[in-house]
């Protein structure tokens, strides 16, 4: 396929390194001139990939050794890859981060070696584990640092802080205070903290598939999702920015970093935007929505899905499933605006000559939808663990891939594959890490219950109240964070004060992960929307808050599943499930009007808000306000449709 586009538009492209680094701590990593160095740490690399591929088809050691292992192996890379600060030599290896590096390794021998004494101690730490936590927490949070910036370490040390301190504080948050050596011995010897139910997921299943998401990328599956959302929507009504919905939301399910595939599909789609007439900041809101909204789409949801499921321990199928009404809305009304903004302002498709056939595109590359069935297989209907399914999941993309020889893969591809498998897990692992610090104070202080217990109080007991609050503290929680250590936050500080109000768990941990993951739309830190901005040249702000307005439905919904949870599909059969999708649809339908202002024509603001409520109405699962709904709408559309015909019978008389 050839991509006609001009001499700016490649600049553009050219730049996308800087801009994601600019915006991604994760990509400012040493690229080094001495091949030696290189080696040896793909090497690194390499063997973790190989081993969690060993563990998940073979069983893994005991939980701490495991846990501790992952740990210290990431941090090792972490030191080794990636400079103290922006200003470091990014080409040569500093000797205190070679230090560093094996420090980190010797707080997992440590584990392995004292294991039986430590398990023996019960929970009592001599001076060696103390002296291995300190050197262990204070290593995990200077990575943390150097890979996610400052935000999550900073919150890691005020937790730290809290748990010596506790007698200091006033009120609810007041409690006894803990000694050092209890605090950390909490967050080292324990599976309470650092080596938690956070870090443990990350070890087994996020490790698995974004290892498989590598694999994917090597055998072309990025350029699949392009070619065949481009040969689907491409010549249709603002054609580029259904492309971008498309590919973004398919690949930003896989590799669970919103950022990254900003940057991945938004080189290629937002100058297609702005070249059929999209604003800047329009282009860039599409693209950071789309790639945001991913992380809520299954089957893999960004890989928090897991965590949920460890979490709350429910299968993650339920999870799965309950995901696919909300996630089809919040695109729904992405694609709704998209196509209203270019019907309102006259903008077409692509060329014809740049569509590539649909026949084409699945001759060359559509084995690669093999892979993608088998996970769905082996997840929802072979009976098997996650961990089994992404292993096999993982091989069957390799031997699939080699079917064809546009993505046939080399052994050189494969080690590459494993290699950026590795390095793609390393911010997850680290953020994870460092939320198992948050955690294991929560837990050790209660802080958690006494924050529900404030946020509770500050709603007055009024649910809608307290959703306003947990949605506001959500979208804070999340700010400049990935999606994982997000959802643990969240779901450790905001959710329970839902649960307190009696939401079912389930649905108050998805309205917690839902504003969590808008934080990156959300000014004034919308990390998504800041790296669209960078490539579209708009104006970050204006693009922020251009994306929350694309993001309507994804703003809406959680507040309607939480009054009504058979929008996840919780406790309705197939006939209510069926009424529920397609009245929720209409109503997303609704909200992109409303928000566009046109329908046949434009729309004055009596009328949005008249249809912006009976949005509302059809979305909320309500027979009688279904029917309220329905009737606003054609009301509104017979009274357009009619007013178009006076117009033209004018116009074509005079």
């Amino acid at each position: 396929m050839s991509n006609k586009i001009n001499e700016s538009e490649q600049e553009i492209i050219g730049g996308h390194e800087a801009i994601l680094e600019k915006y991604d701590a994760e990509s400012r990593f040493r690229k080094f001139t001495n091949n030696n160095v290189t080696r040896v740490i793909s090497s690194i690399a390499v063997f973790l990939a190989l081993y969690h591929l060993y563990t998940s088809a073979l069983g893994t050691p005991a939980t701490l050794k495991h846990r501790a292992l992952h740990v210290s192996v990431v941090l090792c890379l972490i030191f080794l890859l990636y400079p103290a600060n922006r200003f470091a030599n990014r080409h040569k290896l500093a000797w205190y981060d070679i230090v560093l590096a094996i420090v980190s390794l010797s707080t997992a021998v440590y584990i392995f070696v004292d294991y039986l004494e430590i398990i023996n101690r019960g929970g009592i730490p001599n001076n060696l584990d103390v002296f291995f936590g300190v050197i262990l927490t204070i290593l995990v949070l200077e990575a943390a640092r150097r890979m996610t910036g400052w935000a999550l370490p900073i919150l890691a040390v005020l937790f730290f802080i809290y748990a010596l301190f506790g007698r200091a504080f006033s009120g609810i948050f007041r409690h006894r205070g803990y000694e050092w050596d209890t605090v950390i011995n909490q967050l080292y010897v324990t599976t309470e903290g650092i080596y938690g139910t956070a870090i443990g997921v990350s070890a087994t299943y996020i490790f698995l598939f974004i290892l498989f998401g590598a694999v994917l990328g090597r055998s072309g599956m990025a350029q699949f999702f392009n070619d065949i959302a481009i040969a689907i929507a491409g010549r249709t009504k603002g054609g580029p920015a259904k492309v971008a919905v498309l590919a973004s939301g398919f690949l930003g399910s896989i590799n669970g970093s919103a950022l990254a595939n900003v940057v991945t599909t938004g080189t290629f789609t937002i100058p297609l935007m702005k070249r059929i007439g999209y604003k800047r900041e329009f282009a860039g809101a599409v693209e950071s929505t789309a790639s945001v909204g991913g992380q809520i789409l299954p089957p893999v949801m960004g890989a928090a899905a897991f965590i949920m499921a460890e979490v709350l321990s429910i299968p993650y199928t339920t999870i799965a499933l309950a995901a696919i009404l909300p996630a089809g809305l919040y695109f729904t009304g992405v694609i709704t605006q998209i196509h209203l903004r270019a019907s309102k302002n006259g903008l077409k498709g692509m060329e014809k000559s740049e569509i590539p056939k649909i026949s084409e595109v699945m001759k060359e590359r559509g084995h690669l939808v093999f892979p993608l069935l088998f996970l769905i297989y082996m997840l929802f209907f072979s009976g098997k663990t996650i961990i089994f399914a992404a292993f096999w999941t993982i091989i069957a993309t390799i031997v699939i891939a080699q079917l064809r020889k546009t993505t046939r893969m080399t052994f050189k591809d494969l080690i590459g594959a494993l290699e950026d498998g590795s390095r793609s897990a390393l911010s997850v692992a680290i953020a994870c890490a460092a939320v198992g610090i948050i955690v294991g104070v929560t837990t050790l202080t209660g802080f958690g219950l006494k924050l529900a217990n404030g946020i509770v109080m500050i709603g007055g007991g009024s649910l809608f109240l307290t959703l306003v609050f947990t949605m506001v503290a959500s979208i804070v929680l999340g700010m400049g964070l990935p999606s994982i250590p997000t959802y643990i936050i969240t779901s450790t500080m905001a959710a329970p004060a839902l649960v307190q109000l009696g939401i079912q768990p389930f649905v108050a941990h998805m309205f917690v992960f839902y504003f969590g993951i808008f934080a990156n739309l959300t000014p004034p830190v919308a990390l998504a929307a800041f790296a669209a901005a960078g490539i579209s040249g708009g104006d970050p702000m204006r693009t922020g808050f251009a994306s929350m307005k694309l993001a309507i439905a994804g703003f809406i919904v959680p507040f309607a599943f939480v009054y009504n949870s058979s929008l996840l599909l919780i406790d309705t059969n197939v006939t209510n499930g069926i009424i529920i999708a397609i009245t929720s649809f209409i109503g997303v339908i609704m909200l992109g009007i409303a928000a566009e202002g046109y329908m046949l024509k434009h729309l004055n603001w009596i009328f949005r808000i008249i249809i912006f409520s009976g949005a509302i109405f059809l979305i909320i699962p309500n027979v009688y306000l279904d029917l309220v709904g329905i009737i606003i709408l054609v009301a509104i559309f017979l009274f357009q449709y009619i007013s178009l015909k006076k117009n033209e019978k004018v116009a074509y008389a005079s």
